[in-house]
């Protein structure tokens, strides 16, 4: 299990004024190499069938080892994620850290719940492009300045291996439209946002345990994962409690986790 850090950093104004401006910011080095290679051990146990899986968490093959195109060379490698581990306490130990939460709470307020969970693994056998998309176009709940993502980097990610692609300040134009990305592979859920000028990317290379907290309307991407090794990243949504979700709203209820208050 992973052990609480006996420091919990803040923000600092000069962090909270570039989230707020450009959409994200980066925190190096929040998370140990110790807590890094737990998260890492755990996510390979669960990838390679070698541990049980906790209730409701999900294993999703890529799409191209799904529909046979690809076949990969170790069971690891057919993975694209898994997502919902919020009854996995090894790995939802990474969403209690008290750095991390100390972080949100500086944008988000003391009253916190998670709203998804995912360990993100890009194999470099398939295609594996994650479209410029919004994270709101997943949510439901309102307002939009209550949410929040985390994406902490498990391995080193640059752009050989396919790191996070942003578009600073793009989450002051609203939520745009999505559609289907015109690519012959395409996972499940993956949605891409329409007319997005590329030029303007910003490619955000990382170190593991370098964390980005992301506005849910900050256009945001990867690419292909062209080393010989796999890139992966463990992320959260959190909400403020406050939140709410708008009735007849026909999106699917996530999956909610109460955060403990501060101190508790």
């Amino acid at each position: 299990m992973v052990m609480p850090s006996p420091d919990s950093p803040r923000l600092t104004p000069a962090q909270c004024a570039s989230y707020w401006e450009y959409g994200y910011v980066c925190i190096p080095r929040l998370y140990s190499a110790v807590a890094v290679a737990e998260f890492e051990t755990r996510f390979l146990e669960i990838a390679s069938g070698s541990a049980e899986k906790p209730e409701n968490l999900i294993v999703m093959q890529d799409v191209m080892v799904a529909k046979g195109a690809v076949v990969p060379t170790d069971p690891v490698r057919a993975v694209n994620k898994i997502l919902s581990f919020e009854n996995d306490p090894k790995l939802f130990a990474y969403a209690l850290d008290p750095g991390l939460l100390a972080s949100v709470r500086t944008l988000l307020g003391p009253e916190l719940q998670t709203i998804s969970t995912n360990v993100f693994n890009k194999p470099p056998e398939v295609d594996g492009r994650h479209p410029l998309h919004q994270d709101l176009r997943y949510f439901a709940l309102r307002p939009v300045d209550g949410i929040l993502g985390t994406w902490t980097a498990l391995s080193t990610a640059n752009r050989e291996n396919g790191c996070l692609a942003v578009i600073p300040g793009s989450h002051r134009e609203g939520l745009r439209e999505h559609g289907k990305p015109g690519w012959e592979f395409v996972n499940r859920g993956f949605h891409a946002v329409e007319g997005v000028d590329r030029d303007a990317r910003v490619h955000i290379e990382m170190q593991p345990g370098d964390t980005l907290l992301i506005h849910p309307l900050l256009i945001h991407g990867s690419g292909r994962n062209r080393s010989d090794g796999c890139r992966r990243a463990i992320s959260a949504h959190y909400a403020a409690r406050a939140c709410q979700r708008p009735p007849g709203t026909p999106k699917r209820a996530p999956v909610v986790r109460m955060i403990p208050d501060a101190g508790h």
